[in-house]
């Protein structure tokens, strides 16, 4: 069974690393950037996405470490 993928989050004025579907946070860090290099290194463990949000809760990265189709799908299509 395939990992769900980890999302970087704003969280009670720190931020956090939460699984996809995950009603908790797994971890939480002092800056986005130690948050961002943990979910990177979750994902790249699980062969994943890691998705990172800006401070309004869009997502505004987007890293996958596997199971990308091969080749790539067509994006225009």
């Amino acid at each position: 069974m395939a990992k769900r993928p980890v999302h970087v989050v704003p969280h009670e004025g720190e931020w956090a690393t939460r699984r996809e579907g995950a009603s908790r946070v797994s971890d939480t860090f002092s800056t986005q950037e130690k948050a961002a290099e943990a979910g990177r290194e979750a994902a790249r463990r699980d062969q994943t996405e890691v998705l990172i949000h800006g401070r309004d809760g869009r997502i505004r990265e987007r890293e996958s470490y596997g199971n990308d189709p091969c080749p790539p799908r067509d994006r225009e299509h």
